[in-house]
């Protein structure tokens, strides 16, 4: 747990509830989309994703998003938010 009795602490432990909040929703969102969306995009599939982001998240729990190990985590929860996310959610959109 950051000392948040200075700036440099509670600057960490924003940087940890950020990244939280973030393996969070990204773990969510992976959850809650079909498995067939992952190839279809030519994405890793759906349980690969899985495993990533709860790894990601229980290491974030576990050690924080300041080291080589919260560091790894975060850029994983990242790829997914920026990276998979949009060409999921882009197949499943209806066209006309």
């Amino acid at each position: 747990m950051p000392n948040i009795d200075s700036l440099a602490g509670l600057i960490m432990l924003a940087l940890q509830v950020i990244a939280l909040v973030g393996a969070g929703f990204a773990l969510f969102h992976a959850v809650r989309q079909p498995a067939e969306a992952f190839p279809a995009v030519d994405k890793l599939t759906k349980p690969v994703w899985l495993g990533i982001l709860a790894a990601a998240l229980i290491v974030l729990l576990l050690f924080g998003a300041v080291g080589i190990l919260g560091i790894i985590a975060v850029v994983a929860v990242c790829v997914y938010l920026v990276d998979v996310r949009p060409r999921v959610e882009e197949v499943q959109k209806p066209r006309w």
